[in-house]
């Protein structure tokens, strides 16, 4: 399936309001088999050892896939739910910025699953894996 094509200006005029403007995520790139978005690692997603919380790892990945998932569909027919959310969480931050990107697994009529790996920004190294699978309900 082909994402739609949509500005990434648009695509964060969505988080206005909602947990994704509270986390401070930011979708940064559309590619053509991915979407990639970026959160602070701060005390908005601290817990309290001061580390990354797993919660807002996991907000990251069913945010992106989410958003990816409003890419393949037509939003007046349509619309994305997450159903459930994994994450693996293998390594620690303390600060600067979390990537997500997200591949898309399966595409099926009633059912998406994405691959969601968070990568710490400035070290490329991983520290979360994770998957989503979203349903999708008819308007």
């Amino acid at each position: 399936m082909k994402f739609k094509s949509i500005s990434l200006e648009e695509i964060n005029s969505y988080n206005k309001g909602t947990l994704m403007e509270v986390l401070q995520i930011e979708c940064i790139e559309v590619g053509e088999d991915f979407i990639a978005s970026k959160m602070p690692v701060s005390p908005i997603t601290h817990q309290p050892m001061g580390l990354l919380h797993g919660g807002a790892s996991a907000a990251l990945i069913e945010s992106i896939g989410s958003m990816g998932s409003v890419l393949l569909l037509d939003l007046e027919k349509e619309y994305p739910v997450g159903l459930e959310v994994n994450a693996n969480h293998v390594g620690a931050m303390k600060s600067g910025y979390v990537k997500g990107v997200g591949k898309i697994v399966h595409a099926g009529k009633k059912t998406h699953v994405w691959q969601v790996d968070l990568f710490d920004m400035e070290t490329n190294k991983l520290v979360c894996t994770g998957r989503l699978t979203i349903m999708i309900i008819a308007r």
